[in-house]
């Protein structure tokens, strides 16, 4: 992952994002500290507070519970351990901290917590893991790395996740605006926010205090280290015209997959086989010509559901599901991909679509549990990491999108990145 700095301004609706490729995976697969899966057995990842699945893993020190879930497609069962990583505020392991300093019980366990899929045609093993437990509990606010790996060491990693703890210092007051160039004005939204430190000093805000922004959870395309413009009194204001900008995009296509039993409004054909299920979808339309019309979402994100059945993470099932993107002519210099939380917002081999001459659309087939999707395309130009979503979805100010503010605090001698407080506000409600 990149980290953009404070002034990166997101034009064009570009991003960068790390690519994965899953054919390559081996056990040296070294780690990189964002959300990734490392496997190519590993499928339907979800990590959120418990109770709430299109939640954020962001958890106040004192309160609530995280739940990870995965399925193993090979439907045997592993043995699977993890562990935690404090990191610093830009995502990398915090030098100075050892695990004793953040862990509160054993630095490793088990993840024995499995069950097998029942009545799915799609064999599976279902793993979950709360987290704090009576075995791991952390003890310090901060960013963090959830590490599940294989019993041959933390170098044959299974997946990464990224999930923060908050210990709540100060107040944050935002709002999303239409972004202040003129260029960018019917494209892009602008956030304006305020930290309010009353009763919590802090001595230099220019050297002990960071913001990071992310939109619709979107990891990668990240503005951090973004420092106060303006400090006044227990104030701190950050009211860049024209420099915190992200691209409001369109609102996300929605797939709805929670029964296989009929088609809802974007399945043309289910087919039962020997193998399965398989899904085509309709073609989906480049909208980047098309006005903004509002639609409910999830702004990214995918929840697990089988309407008619209870214990969705055992009793869901899979379909191989193939996605089309009509186009009269293949670009000649990039890839087209299928983005959301589904992919964890990586460039994924099997989400990158393959043009068809003879239908004149761009396919992929993936195995998708029963559930209910959101996704964009984007355009990949050939041998960068530099994802437009703009080419093919286009972007408008008026775009429904929720927008997660973290700030950062290390005082002179601290030895971590503390966070002081998390703030999600959306661009409509705001």
């Amino acid at each position: 992952m990149r980290i953009l700095p404070v002034f990166s301004i997101l034009l064009l609706s570009t991003f960068a994002f790390s690519q994965e490729k899953e054919d390559e995976y081996v056990s040296s697969n070294p780690i990189t500290y964002e959300d990734r899966v490392y496997k190519n057995y590993i499928a339907s990842v979800k990590f959120h507070i418990i109770g709430a699945e299109l939640t954020l893993p962001i958890i106040d020190i004192t309160d609530g519970r995280l739940v990870l879930s995965f399925d193993d497609l090979e439907a045997d069962v592993k043995d699977f351990y993890y562990t935690i990583v404090h990191c610093d505020k830009n995502w990398n392991p915090s030098e100075d901290l050892n695990e004793m300093d953040y862990i509160d019980g054993f630095s490793e366990e088990e993840l024995d917590n499995y069950a097998y899929s029942s009545n799915t045609l799609q064999p599976f093993t279902s793993y979950q893991l709360a987290l704090p437990n009576e075995d791991m509990r952390w003890t310090l606010s901060g960013n963090y790395i959830l590490k599940v790996y294989t019993d041959e060491g933390e170098d044959d990693l299974v997946l990464t996740r990224r999930f923060i703890v908050v210990d709540s210092k100060v107040k944050i007051s935002a709002d999303v605006t239409r972004a202040f160039d003129i260029k960018q004005i019917d494209s892009h939204q602008e956030v304006d926010f305020a930290i309010n430190h009353k009763g919590f000093p802090i001595v230099n805000p220019m050297q002990e205090v960071s913001v990071s922004i992310m939109q619709n959870g979107m990891w990668p395309g990240m503005i951090s280290n973004i420092k106060p413009l303006f400090i006044k009194n227990e104030r701190l204001e950050y009211d860049y015209q024209g420099k915190i900008v992200f691209s409001g995009l369109k609102e996300y296509r929605n797939l709805d997959l929670r029964s296989f039993r009929y088609r809802t409004d974007r399945v043309a054909e289910i087919y039962e086989t020997r193998d399965g299920t398989d899904i085509l979808l309709k073609s989906d339309e480049f909208r980047i010509e098309t006005p903004y019309i509002y639609e409910m979402d999830m702004n990214g994100n995918f929840f697990i559901e089988n309407i008619y059945e209870r214990q969705e993470d055992i009793r869901a099932d899979y379909a191989l599901t193939t996605f089309s993107l009509s186009t009269e002519t293949p670009y000649e210099n990039g890839h087209v991909y299928i983005l959301g939380k589904m992919t964890d917002w990586q460039l994924m081999d099997k989400f990158r679509m393959a043009y068809d001459d003879k239908s004149r659309t761009y396919k992929t087939s993936v195995f998708l549990k029963n559930g209910y999707y959101n996704y964009l395309y984007a355009y990949v130009p050939f041998g960068k990491e530099t994802v437009d979503f703009s080419t093919i979805e286009g972007s408008t100010y008026e775009t429904d999108n929720d927008y997660t503010i973290i700030v950062y605090y290390k005082p002179f001698g601290g030895r971590y990145d503390q966070v002081i407080a998390a703030y999600t506000l959306n661009s409509i409600d705001n």
